[in-house]
């Protein structure tokens, strides 16, 4: 709601290249949000360290890795851009309330507990926290998102073909820089 008149509430570099991908950003837009994007995440997990008092880069040892975490974390981020295509066609100012709420059950109904976003992925590989991600199982984690992401993108341009069209309302309204 803060963040949506300023960049569309774009939070998730998969949700950025998808938009892009049915022309709702342009691709120089998207690589500047995605870099931004990870950018922030980062911040996010050295301030969290920094108000536990945790060293900023603690790097995790949580092993997630196997095909059930990997199929869990294509299933959340299908779902989470399923809900995204599924709401801005309609009702585009309850995306965020939907996003919000299919975000906290995803994290009860996955075994991965629905990380969902490569750029908290890449975060929680640096935290050892009960949140965190060993280095080594990121990518296939990403692998998973991005492949999650793309066949729902796919998906909704086979059920709504004119997506394309509705594609600059995803999210909120935002003014490019």
């Amino acid at each position: 709601m803060i963040f949506g008149p300023i960049s569309g509430g774009h939070f998730n570099p998969v949700v950025s290249i998808c938009d892009a991908i049915e022309g709702g950003l342009s691709w120089p837009l998207a690589v500047a949000y995605v870099f931004v994007q990870i950018s922030g995440a980062l911040a996010g997990v050295f301030a969290a360290h920094a108000m536990f008092g945790l060293p900023l880069v603690f790097v995790s040892h949580h092993v997630r890795s196997g095909a059930a975490q990997w199929f869990a974390e294509f299933v959340a981020t299908f779902g989470l851009l399923a809900v995204i295509w599924g709401t801005i066609r309609y009702r585009s100012s309850l995306v965020p309330f939907t996003v919000a709420a299919y975000i906290v059950a995803a994290y009860w109904f996955t075994a991965s507990t629905s990380f969902a976003n490569p750029a908290v992925t890449i975060a929680r590989s640096l935290t050892d926290t009960f949140s965190g991600i060993r280095p080594l199982d990121v990518a296939p984690f990403t692998v998973a998102q991005i492949l999650g992401a793309l066949c729902a993108t796919a998906l909704f341009a086979w059920l709504v073909p004119n997506m394309r069209t509705q594609a600059m309302r995803m999210l909120l309204p935002r003014a490019d820089p």
